[in-house]
């Protein structure tokens, strides 16, 4: 880790020295301290504020910032496909362990589930000032890589479950603290449009892993699934660790006041961070690793968007469910061809990306760099079309996939419902980010373990559904209609929040209620 950790200093240093511009040396204006700042800490905050100092990852080159934003979505996208990946090659796996189609299933739910339970405990560690964002990273996608081998490898179905528990727990940080990370570097206005693109690798990868499953399981079987990810995750983590560098700006800013205690000998230097965590650090379990729970306990508004999230996941997992009842046993598809139609989804979700962009450079960005105020809630009416379409597009893929009916009909249906999920999750997403921005990555961990949660029990619950709601020529029509009902009743909760947001945040301990 030492060696890895010298390359990516050698490498990031000379691409600073190259190409940027290098800023005034603060230890060179330590005199100035009792002139012009209260304290020292002041004082490394304004240098920090200034456009010269490159130190700061939001004054990085663009080149710089595009293959941050680019890496850290690629990661998304590998840890989303894992997840759903093995599922082609299911029934291979029923057969050669002698196990049923629940047991089968608990590969997928119990990585999900992982994924879930992780960030609570580290993304408030990536928050700690004295840790960062980029060891939780390097050392979490470490373990994911080298737990694939075992995986790959294993002999019983307990194995499988036990190391895919630990998958998702270690594959977690990159999901939940990707939003977070691409705040680092991108400039306020830009914010919402860079984690769009996030957002659309975290919904792409579950419907591009049945594709890649499929295609990998005809050809090399189950097993290759897992040694896929375990190249291009392990390809990314070399990436990572060589050329991307911390980017928490509390973190940065206690080395560097730890670099200027070393040259001055003066203790008394410190960050703002530091001087308020002093009292903290004995409690680090309480005010970090709790953190997660403690807001959504105490935050109507984080609370009620986590379960408005956890349905559009666990709807995004019920297709892989409904996808085979539909294409495979209703209109004769291939496992391939099968895979290929989940791919309806990603369509919507591209074209709900550019709605979704269009929508943010007149609603925040334009608005924003005019120096107008803008409060959360500028998010919220995009949410309630979504919340619109979402049962819309259901509905559709109910009543359209029947035997008398062509097979278009679900794919336009799973279409609008993509479009829809994309435009609700993103529009919560950054809702909850602009409302609570000290707090990003803790807040984001919350809402992830409310959507693996419901996702992870989706599967088990799809087949009685399906199956008790079943007619001969609607199949999945009662059934999905259930789900298609209670997001309709689901439209509530952004309408409620885009009245009355400002009110209840107001009260809030851990947002700031003045957004501009």
């Amino acid at each position: 880790m030492f060696l890895v950790h010298f390359l990516k200093q050698c490498l990031f240093d000379s691409l600073t020295n190259h190409w940027f511009v290098k800023t005034t040396d603060l230890s060179n204006d330590l005199h100035k301290y009792n002139e012009k700042y209260d304290s020292y800490a002041d004082m490394i905050d304004d240098d920090w504020d200034k456009e010269t100092n490159y130190d700061n990852p939001k004054n990085w080159p663009v080149y710089l910032k595009a293959f941050f934003c680019f890496e850290i979505g690629f990661l998304c996208l590998s840890v989303y496909i894992g997840s759903s990946i093995y599922t082609a090659g299911m029934k291979d796996l029923q057969q050669e362990f002698g196990v049923g189609r629940e047991v089968a299933l608990l590969p997928m739910v119990l990585f999900v589930l992982g994924y879930g339970v992780g960030p609570l405990f580290f993304a408030p560690i990536s928050e700690y000032y004295k840790i960062g964002r980029s060891p939780v990273y390097i050392t979490t996608l470490f373990l994911f890589a080298v737990l694939q081998i075992p995986t790959a490898m294993s002999q019983t179905i307990t194995s499988i479950c036990i190391l895919r528990f630990f998958n998702g727990v270690f594959a977690s940080p990159v999901l939940a603290m990707g939003a977070a990370s691409v705040s680092d570097v991108i400039k306020t206005p830009y914010i919402p449009t860079v984690i769009g693109g996030w957002a659309v690798c975290s919904l792409c990868g579950p419907s591009l892993g049945p594709v890649l499953g499929a295609a990998i399981n005809s050809r090399k079987g189950w097993r290759w699934c897992f040694w896929f990810l375990l190249i291009i995750t392990g390809s990314s983590l070399l990436s990572f660790a060589l050329f991307l560098p911390e980017t928490y700006p509390p973190t940065l800013k206690f080395k560097r006041a730890r670099h200027l205690r070393e040259l001055t000998g003066n203790s008394d230097i410190r960050t703002n961070e530091e001087l308020r965590h002093l009292a903290v650090d004995r409690g680090f379990v309480k005010e970090y690793l709790l953190r997660s729970v403690e807001i959504t306990v105490s935050e109507p508004v984080v609370l009620f968007i986590n379960i408005y999230s956890a349905l559009i996941y666990s709807i995004l997992y019920l297709w892989y469910e409904t996808f085979p009842m539909v294409f495979e046993d209703m209109y004769g598809f291939t496992p391939l061809l099968e895979g290929v139609s989940a791919t309806s989804m990603l369509v919507g979700v591209i074209l709900g990306s550019v709605v979704y962009t269009i929508f943010i450079y007149f609603k925040f960005t334009k608005r924003y760099t005019k120096s107008e105020m803008v409060y959360p809630e500028v998010f919220l009416p995009m949410a309630v079309m979504g919340g619109f379409l979402l049962p819309a597009g259901i509905f559709i893929f109910a009543w359209s996939a029947t035997p008398k009916a062509h097979w278009c009909g679900p794919l336009i249906g799973a279409c609008i419902a993509g479009f829809a999920n994309f435009i609700i999750f993103e529009t919560l997403i950054n809702y909850l980010g602009m409302s609570f921005p000290d707090y990003y990555a803790s807040v984001i961990a919350s809402n992830g373990l409310w959507r693996s949660v419901a996702a992870s029990v989706a599967p088990l619950y799809a087949q009685p559904l399906y199956t008790n709601l079943a007619t001969n020529n609607f199949p999945v029509g009662w059934g999905s209609s259930v789900l298609g009902f209670i997001a309709t009743a689901m439209i509530l909760i952004p309408l409620v929040f885009y009245w009355n947001g400002p009110k209840v945040r107001s009260v809030s301990k851990f947002t700031d209620f003045e957004m501009t």
